[in-house]
């Protein structure tokens, strides 16, 4: 095993001399990477220093949670517009970006204990979860769990509107291990990006060029770690059953032409009749369905989530 491991990096050195990543600049840490934000850090506990920006001002304050394996700065599009009407924060999850990256279990219960803990941290009022895909069902997670913190529910591509049985769930978690995460070449980097988009802009190449550069980093272990527990906090802890619990306003955005939700090999087929389903079950809910859109709904179409977010937030 430890052969193969050596011999896949191997290959993969050499993918990258020749590609057009060749230029990239190893990372010590992870924290190495540019975010163009002042980053600021919140101690919540002994464990977690959470990494986070704070951009703009206003009575409402919106808390921006990325997805599996991503980082704050897939907000950047809607951070840099909506700033300019209301406080925007956006978070690195424990585990991912420039935050702190101790083992812990993944589960969304964990995670929505953190966003619970920094609003009490920062001590903010008239809070407004916005989640995109994971950070979605952690954000429902959170409103139900906290109803008193969090005022408005943001969803964009969420996961949790998918039921999974047992046996698909177990293979989620096999499937998804540490050095599967670690061990990605540059050629399924590039795949994965892309199949988060329907068209995919050429200014989140960045993403990519994070994603390749982060492996040298130190800390890079810790984030495969990460992903894996989540993918086995995402199915372990279910939210599906509990949508008609939610009682925040919620706004939902679902790409048409999502490749990732339902999943593409356990529950193939159309992503609308998911996303009516769970939406129907939120009872003060409204859902957007984008057309000529994929997973990264906020990104691919910024001008019509901010537009949305500006007329559901009045």
């Amino acid at each position: 095993m430890k052969i193969k491991s050596i011999l896949l990096i191997v290959f993969t050195t050499i993918i990258v001399a020749c590609s057009p990543y060749k230029n990239l600049t190893d990372m010590k840490s992870m924290k190495d990477m540019d975010y163009g934000y002042d980053v600021k850090y919140a101690e919540l506990s002994s464990d977690i220093n959470l990494a986070y920006i704070d951009e703009g001002a206003g009575s409402e304050t919106i808390i921006f949670i990325h997805g599996l394996g991503s980082y704050l700065p897939a907000w950047k599009k809607n951070i840099d517009e909506l700033s300019k009407s209301y406080r925007c924060i956006a978070i690195d999850l424990p585990g991912y970006g420039k935050s702190s990256k101790n083992p812990h279990s993944g589960l969304m219960t964990f995670y929505a204990k953190v966003v619970a803990d920094f609003i009490d941290k920062l001590e903010l009022s008239n809070v407004t979860l916005a989640g995109h895909s994971m950070g979605g069902q952690i954000s429902m997670v959170a409103a139900l769990h906290y109803p008193d913190k969090v005022k408005k529910l943001i969803l964009v591509d969420p996961a949790g509107f998918e039921m999974f049985h047992p046996g698909q769930r177990l293979w989620f978690k096999d499937v998804m291990s540490p050095n599967l995460v670690r061990l990605t070449t540059v050629e399924a980097i590039e795949t994965n990006l892309a199949s988060n988009f329907y068209n995919m802009p050429k200014d989140a190449l960045f993403m990519i060029e994070d994603r390749i550069a982060m492996r040298t980093a130190d800390d890079f272990d810790n984030y495969c770690y990460a992903v894996s527990q989540s993918v086995t906090g995402m199915v372990d802890e279910p939210v599906l059953d509990k949508l008609k619990y939610i009682e925040q306003p919620t706004l939902i955005f679902f790409g048409e032409n999502d490749n990732l939700i339902p999943n593409r090999y356990l529950n193939p087929g159309k992503t609308e009749p998911i996303a009516k389903a769970g939406a129907n079950q939120i009872k003060n809910s409204k859902l957007i369905m984008v057309p000529k859109c994929g997973h990264f709904m906020m990104f691919e179409k910024p001008e019509t989530f901010n537009a949305e977010v500006q007329n559901f937030l009045k």
